[in-house]
Order: C-alpha cells, then structure tokens, then sequence
C-alpha cells in the first residue's frame, strides 16, 4: 500500500528545496514578514517553528544546530536576542499564515507568512493595504498638480 509522504516537493530537487527553506526561513527570521506562495509559506512555517523551539534552550549547542541550516549571524542574533525573548512563554505557533489574492501573472496561490508577536491582527493588514492605495492615488493627483502650483506662484 502507498504511504503519502508528509512533506511538499515544491517542485524541486532534495537540495534546491533545502536551500530554497532555508533562505526563506532566514528572510523570515530577518524581516519578520515575508510574501511567498501558499506551498512555500506552509512549508516554511514547519522549519522556523523548529528552529525557534531549539532556540528557546537558549544553550551554545542550539546555536550551533541552528547555524546548520541559517548561515546568517544577523539572523542568528535576531533569533537569539529577539525573537526568543518575545515567543519564550508560547508553546509553539509562532508563525501565522494569512492566505492573499493569487498572484496576477500565473494565478498561483499566495500567502503572508509572519511571527506572530511581532504584527497586529490580520484585519489589520488589509486596512493598511487600503490605505496605501489611497495614498498613492492621492499623491498621483498631487504631483500632475504641483506643476501649475508652482507656475502659479512664481507669477
């Protein structure tokens, strides 16, 4: 009888898949917040959830597994010194994915995957994303207007 393995390939060989994790893991660990695809984040959420519980014991030895997989000082500190001191009382689910539109060039399903400790509440996310577009629409208007200001003040 088949037995379904637990993991996704992703489309990729062992190591492109590997290395493809752990740059994402790393970017996530740097930025606290990363777009990817649905598979990618899902998949993501599964290894940095397992770096930060090793993280956690806070010992040289943890560092060292760590540092196997992300190659990143800068990440490494982060997760120390920062991560580790907000997420120290959670028992797991530290990362969050928020599914999005598909992407508009091959429809693939996309996701925002995050620390949780560190961004507000998901309604939040999209009310920001409203925002911005007012913004841009707003500062569109402005800029085709700011030449006939300043004519109209130098007269």
């Amino acid at each position: 009888m088949r037995k379904v393995k637990p993991a996704r390939k992703l489309g990729r060989t062992a190591a492109h898949r590997k290395a493809t994790l752990r740059n994402l893991s790393t970017q996530l660990l740097v930025y606290k917040r990363i777009e990817t695809t649905e598979a990618k984040a899902k998949e993501t959420r599964r290894v940095v959830e397992k770096i930060i519980t090793k993280a956690r014991k806070g010992t040289v030895h943890a560092q060292r597994e760590i540092f196997k997989d992300i190659r990143d000082k800068q990440a490494i500190r982060m997760l120390f010194e920062e991560i580790v001191a907000k997420v120290g009382s959670r028992n797991g689910g530290y990362t969050r994915v928020i599914k999005l539109a598909p992407r508009f060039g091959d429809a693939a399903k996309m996701a925002v995957i995050e620390l949780v400790d560190y961004m507000e509440a998901p309604a939040a996310h999209q009310k920001t994303g409203k925002q911005d577009r007012a913004k841009r629409v707003k500062g569109s208007k402005k800029t085709s207007d700011a030449p006939a200001a300043t004519a109209a003040s130098a007269e």
